[in-house]
């Protein structure tokens, strides 16, 4: 029986990450947004799943697409928007952009624009919960292409030898930018991990925010008993790889592969719903916007601050 409470709070969270990053869409071609963009419209299951099967103190380490982990996560909004306007009010005071999100206070750290590059920092910060006798885990997110980058598999061996407490998330859309899975790796990510001795799961529902929750319990409670944990969960990327518009013209993917997962979002079908919390999240995100425009733009004394 769905929990009706739990949908809805994940529904409302869900709903509120695909509307913002529409209002990006429509803010883009202004160039008020000064930074590429990684849409995660699509996928927005896979991060209000996992982020409500975590402790608030839990680590998430994201990728460049990580508009969804950031706001399931809890970072401010208002600071986000003002982050991709580059205003001084933004999270990293508009010198990181949409690609290197961050919200240490609420437990997403640092995101990055190198592919697989969070992976060992995931790694070593469920070390370092090992060493301090800490019940938190870390939870690394990437997509399938980040599998072939050889730290990834360093990251397993070490992991699996330490017995750290990490969650390897993988979010499959089935593609590394315009690349499909099966042209690029010759194993599967489930028997690959078995090989260090490390259990994993794939999980098919990827547009089921419950099904995502459930999963992510269940991995999260191994982790925390010791064991790291390999959690594939198939999603759909709506949109084009980097950018605010669609990418069917390039003929690497056909609209009826999108439109198979799209029958399923809850997004869609539980039309009702999403328009009943409608105008109250159009609200927060009129605030957030109104936040980043009245912020200032850093000038010349900001210039060479933060640089290491």
């Amino acid at each position: 029986m769905k929990d009706e409470a739990t949908y809805r709070r994940l529904f409302r969270t869900a709903l509120l990450i695909r509307l913002v990053e529409e209002r990006i869409i429509a803010l883009y071609p202004s160039d008020r947004i000064q930074s590429p963009v990684h849409l995660s419209i699509g996928q927005e299951a896979v991060a209000v799943g996992v982020c409500d099967g975590l402790r608030p103190d839990d680590l998430v380490f994201a990728t460049y697409r990580s508009h969804g982990f950031y706001i399931a996560k809890g970072g401010r909004l208002d600071a986000m928007f003002a982050e991709l306007y580059g205003r001084t009010d933004g999270i990293s005071g508009g010198k990181a952009g949409s690609m290197h999100l961050t919200a240490p206070q609420v437990g997403l750290m640092g995101s990055s624009a190198v592919v697989a590059s969070t992976i060992p920092h995931a790694v070593g910060a469920a070390l370092s919960f090992k060493r301090r006798g800490s019940d938190r885990i870390a939870v690394t997110v990437f997509g399938d292409g980040a599998t072939e980058e050889g730290v990834y598999h360093e990251s397993l061996n070490f992991a699996a030898l330490m017995e750290v407490p990490v969650l390897f998330l993988c979010e499959d859309n089935g593609l590394a930018v315009h690349s499909h899975r099966p042209v690029r790796q010759a194993y599967r990510l489930a028997e690959h991990a078995a090989a260090f001795g490390i259990g994993s799961r794939r999980l098919e529902e990827g547009w089921d925010m419950l099904a995502v929750r459930e999963a992510t319990l269940q991995a999260a409670a191994k982790v925390r008993a010791g064991a790291p944990f390999v959690l594939e969960i198939a999603t759909s990327r709506y949109k084009e790889h980097v950018g605010v518009g669609e990418d069917f013209h390039f003929g690497y993917r056909t609209s009826a592969s999108v439109d198979a997962f799209k029958r399923r979002d809850p997004l869609i079908v539980d039309a009702a719903l999403a328009k009943a919390l409608e105008p109250e999240l159009e609200r927060e995100i009129d605030a957030a916007v109104a936040f980043a425009e009245a912020s200032p733009a850093p000038g010349r004394p900001e210039l060479l601050t933060d640089i290491i």
